[in-house]
């Protein structure tokens, strides 16, 4: 039971991968402010890994994760989620419709980015994207970065095709590895930086396991940190710091 109105419970759809899954949900808690149990956040979970690949959907036509998303929205929903929160950074693409099937809230993870970027970051006005093929071809950091008049700079096909192998090859993150995948993506934020970047973005959620550790003077930004901000801060709790 909430102890007052203002308490609310977080719904993670989750499993797109299930690493970033937990490593969000790691995040609300070692970010929220608790001395007992009880001080922490209900949240309701749904890993699902069989939901299909929502880069090979957008760029190869392949099966749509939409109806595995809608089901597991509505599931949240269902379990008694206030709002839904999804660790996945290409799976908002398909964020428009799936809200036209909950009648609760849903953060937007990218717009959470942008407003960060806006308030914390204000003299920064080129960022560079590390994301998915699916990402980048959506241009759903590109529109979001656009409305606080500031510039995505993207890889060069070539580089873009390392972001790929260093997320789903054999020794990628997707495939539980992280020193093969950190030194490329280190290599390819220093390319960014090379065409102009003043920051990284971490535009996949697998990337925004590694991204702190980057080989890169620059300053990083993990999308996933911000929204555990912001579902703390929604869900009626305090955080441990004041910023992030």
């Amino acid at each position: 039971m909430k102890t007052a109105e203002t308490k609310k419970t977080i719904g993670i759809l989750g499993g797109m991968g299930p690493e970033a899954t937990v490593h969000f949900f790691n995040f609300i808690v070692q970010m929220t402010r608790a001395n007992h149990d009880s001080d922490h956040i209900p949240v309701v979970i749904i890993n699902n890994p069989l939901i299909p690949d929502r880069t090979q959907a957008i760029v190869n036509k392949g099966k749509s994760p939409l109806p595995d998303l809608i089901r597991a929205a509505r599931k949240l929903e269902q379990a008694g989620a206030d709002f839904i929160v999804m660790p996945c950074i290409t799976a908002h693409y398909y964020y428009p419709e799936i809200i036209k099937h909950i009648n609760i809230g849903f953060i937007h993870m990218i717009k959470e980015v942008a407003n960060f970027i806006q308030t914390e970051l204000p003299d920064i006005h080129n960022f560079g994207l590390l994301a998915t093929t699916g990402t980048i071809k959506t241009e759903l950091f590109q529109k979001e970065i656009a409305n606080t008049n500031r510039h995505i700079i993207i890889p060069d096909p070539e580089q873009q095709k390392k972001v790929v192998d260093a997320v789903y090859r054999k020794k990628g993150i997707k495939a539980g590895f992280k020193e093969f995948p950190l030194e490329i993506l280190s290599q390819i934020a220093q390319h960014l930086k090379k065409k102009g970047a003043q920051a990284i973005i971490a535009g996949c959620t697998e990337i925004a396991l590694v991204i702190e550790n980057l080989d890169i003077d620059l300053p990083t930004i993990n999308p996933l940190h911000i929204l555990a901000s912001t579902s703390i801060q929604l869900a009626g709790y305090s955080l441990k710091q004041s910023k992030i």
